[in-house]
């Protein structure tokens, strides 16, 4: 079973990751939640920001704003799953004594969630209508 697919199934079972290891220090799985919570928030707001933009931008013409709201609404959603995926691989490293996991997904969120805001930069400035 691939790497990926066991932190799906871990995701549903906390007790599995329990096991792994020894247990760290609580506050360090305390901060994992914390950082966890964070990144739901995000996730959240960027929800949030895609319903924004279809419901009260309904004079923009119609591919702009489905665009936004679909670019922002699927990146909440990557976000949030991110969050659980993060959590469930930090808490293993730190049951196991390993570095913590890098990535990128951090990098590319914040790309894309620049290319939205130059977009509606940009509808705000030219004033695209319907």
């Amino acid at each position: 079973m691939s790497g990926f697919v066991r932190n799906i199934r871990l995701w549903f079972a906390p007790d599995q990751v329990r096991e792994e290891g020894g247990t760290p220090d609580y506050r360090f799985s305390l901060a994992n939640e914390r950082t966890f919570l964070a990144w739901l928030r995000t996730a959240l707001a960027l929800i949030g920001g895609g319903f924004a933009v279809d419901q009260f931008l309904p004079d923009l013409r119609w591919a702009w704003r489905v665009g936004l709201a679909l670019a922002l609404l699927g990146a909440g959603a990557l976000c949030s799953l991110r969050a659980v995926n993060h959590w469930v691989r930090c808490e293993r490293a730190m049951r196991r004594g390993e570095d913590l996991p890098t990535s990128r997904f951090p990098a590319l969120l914040s790309l894309a969630v620049a290319v939205v805001a130059v977009a509606m930069v940009l509808v705000v400035l030219l004033g695209w209508e319907g």
